[in-house]
């Protein structure tokens, strides 16, 4: 492939995700990453995006590629999930700032590469060669400022346009497929050889975990609101001789401090991603935990295929989907009533099969795999 812009959901930095691994790995001659851009509310909810509101008018800043540009974008109006005007406003916007740095770049007619279903209202004057849509999640099924109506119809345009749709989930698949002969059905995958290492080198253990003690269950991942954590509270009062360790922060909105209550759940905060390993090499369990709902269902958790690469146990809930697939090398849970069973199974688990099992499933899903399967399907499509 030539040239890519990619309108994004996740910023580049810190932490990857889908949309970060896909770009660092894809062939292109020169890629433009755009950071998804912030709301005038959102310093409401969140004061760190304030110093956000203003980051677009700073330089782009390069990538783990040397072909790579990251930009942040301007701030937008709220509501646009909620009203199709003030996205395309918004939208407008947006679209006049990219194609001011496409001409920086000597950019003429890339690909286009988009996340967000509000994208269906800046392509149209973006200029492009090809539109990818990859959708990684039930966009319409996230609670707050949407209305369900207008971000479906978004993404019903948006697929329409598109060259190619790629679709984490078989729900998301069912449901693009009716406007996109194209779609195709790709989940998440993994940085093999970085999660790998839990397995292959011993780490010291973590200065926050070396008071913790054994045995340890698990999580790591943003602490959102489709979290389990019914399943979180219910070790720690069943079993107040477990340590329940969670790596990551609560999302805005999200308030956890009830669960504060209990002694032997610990919260780590945010770690940097190299550190991640080190800190899974020292879980006994990890945990998959998903309330049941259409968002739960149709996502394609990273966590899930990362711990898979670690061959520590997993314990799961049936949700998301994907993990049924792999119910001979996981603990899959189907209630309360067996979840703390479920978890005690994981830990004395009797030999080595399963985590071979579950490395050999990380290793075929490797990102490595994923972006030459992309690049395949694209080929097929008429997208170089």
């Amino acid at each position: 492939m030539n040239k890519i812009v990619c309108l994004s959901t996740s910023c580049y930095l810190p932490f990857p995700t889908r949309k970060q691994h896909v770009m660092n790995r894809i062939s292109a001659d020169e890629i433009l990453y755009f950071d998804p851009p912030v709301t005038y509310l959102a310093p409401l909810k969140d004061k760190s995006a304030w110093k956000r509101l203003f980051k677009y008018l700073k330089k782009g800043e390069k990538g783990s590629r040397d072909n790579l540009t990251v930009y942040a974008t301007p701030p937008m109006l709220p509501f646009f999930n909620k009203n199709r005007l003030i996205n395309k406003i918004n939208q407008r916007r947006l679209a006049r700032f990219v194609r001011k740095k496409m001409k920086l770049h000597g950019f003429d007619n890339p690909i286009l590469w988009c996340y967000s279903p509000t994208s269906a209202d800046a392509a149209p004057y973006i200029p492009h060669s090809a539109l990818v849509y990859d959708c990684v999640d039930r966009h319409s099924a996230y609670k707050g400022l949407i209305n369900e109506d207008v971000v479906n119809t978004l993404e019903k345009d948006l697929s329409e346009q598109a060259n190619t749709v790629f679709a984490t989930a078989i729900g998301l698949y069912d449901t693009l497929a009716q406007y996109n002969e194209n779609a195709v059905m790709l989940p998440n995958g993994v940085n093999f050889a970085h999660f790998h290492r839990a397995v292959t080198e011993t780490f010291e253990v973590p200065e926050d975990m070396k008071d913790i003690k054994h045995p340890v269950i698990g999580f790591v991942g943003m602490l959102q609101e489709c979290i389990d954590y019914d399943k979180i509270e219910l070790i720690a009062k069943q079993r107040p001789d477990w340590s329940v360790v969670l790596v990551g922060k609560p999302l805005p909105g999200v308030n956890l401090d009830y669960l504060k209550q209990y002694e032997n759940i610990h919260f780590l905060g945010l770690k940097k991603y190299d550190e991640l390993p080190a800190y899974i090499q020292n879980f006994d369990v990890c945990l998959n935990v998903f309330r049941d709902g259409n968002l739960s269902r149709d996502v394609s958790p990273l966590k899930f295929y990362e711990y898979l690469a670690t061959g520590k146990p997993v314990v799961s809930t049936p949700q998301p989907e994907q993990v049924l697939g792999y119910s001979d090398s996981v603990y899959i849970s189907y209630g309360a009533a067996d979840f703390v069973r479920k978890c005690e199974e994981a830990m004395n688990e009797p030999d080595n099969e399963k985590r071979d099992l579950r490395i050999t499933y990380a290793r075929a899903c490797s990102w490595d795999a994923r972006v030459r399967e992309m690049e395949e399907i694209l080929k097929n499509n008429g997208v170089e």
